[in-house]
């Protein structure tokens, strides 16, 4: 089964008082491992970022300001993803900007372009309940170095996530038999 990780930064926290995506980044992982192929790009927003978001990812308006728009690089995008498994941490977040941006060219959602979205925050919080599970918490957890994560960056936490996502899902998968001990 072909699985893409994804991430994306944005300008800041809702799509739905104008915040727009400004970096996709997308690992692809066939059958399990790790494909090589990779998506990743900055976009231009066409408005400023919030400076609660500038904080958390470090894209300052003059980086993106030469970069292309979401809707120059709609299509390769979507063919990277297209029929795919998506897997993304906190899923609603990223799929509602991703849905906006492309509800915003008149093209269909991300639920109609790919097999199914799995959101590794709801998996995490079913595997560790009352825990924190931030992608740093997931990294301490399953052993994911993370010591190059200064700020949140869509490719880089998708790398990290799909490390997570493999251990994660190992875990849950795993046949676990408790015989107990013979009297």
């Amino acid at each position: 089964m072909r699985q893409i990780i994804l991430d994306t930064e944005t300008t800041g926290l809702d799509w739905r008082t104008g915040d727009r995506v400004i970096e996709i980044g997308c690992i692809e992982l066939d059958g399990r491992r790790h494909s090589k192929r990779r998506y990743h790009r900055y976009l231009n927003p066409e408005r400023q970022v919030d400076p609660g978001a500038l904080a958390v990812h470090g894209l300052t308006d003059e980086f993106l300001a030469d970069k292309s728009k979401f809707a120059e690089i709609v299509h390769e995008w979507i063919e990277f993803i297209r029929d795919a498994e998506l897997v993304i941490h906190n899923a609603a977040f990223d799929v509602g900007f991703l849905n906006n941006e492309l509800q915003l060219l008149n093209l269909p959602p991300i639920e109609t372009l790919c097999a199914g979205v799995i959101d590794t925050l709801k998996m995490a919080r079913d595997l560790r309940p009352g825990r924190k599970n931030n992608l740093n918490a997931l990294c301490v957890e399953f052993g994911v170095d993370n010591s190059n994560r200064e700020l949140h960056g869509a490719l880089l936490d998708a790398e990290l996530l799909a490390d997570v996502y493999l251990a994660m899902s190992r875990r849950q998968n795993s046949l676990q038999i408790d015989f107990g001990s013979a009297s």
